[in-house]
């Protein structure tokens, strides 16, 4: 999919704690609230260890609103507490990007 350019990554990078502890369904559960979200564009994510998670968005606005839906609040307090030993987030304006070959399924 062709993003309008610019726009808005959001990059949270983090190492989780041992066990699941309720995580694996909240990270779908967050990912369906996100995708329903004024502005949200597409999301990414990869685990290998560190874990990366890519959302963009629309808007430096949209992004202050999904940080404070109160669903999302809700699992990034228990980030702190049960889920991550370390994350970073990072957001990014993208204005301009290249890609090879078939982008990977899913």
């Amino acid at each position: 999919m062709e993003l309008k350019k610019p726009y808005y990554a959001v990059i949270f990078t983090n190492t989780r704690t041992p066990g699941d502890n309720g995580y694996s369904e909240t990270a779908i559960k967050m990912e369906k609230l996100a995708r329903e979200q004024p502005g949200f564009l597409d999301f990414e994510s990869a685990r290998s260890g560190l874990g990366i998670a890519i959302s963009y968005w629309e808007s430096q606005e949209a992004i202050v609103n999904w940080k404070a839906n109160l669903e999302h609040l809700t699992a990034q307090d228990r980030g702190v507490k049960e889920w991550y030993s370390w994350y970073k987030v990072r957001v990014c304006v993208v204005e301009r990007e290249y890609d090879f070959g078939q982008k990977p399924s899913m």
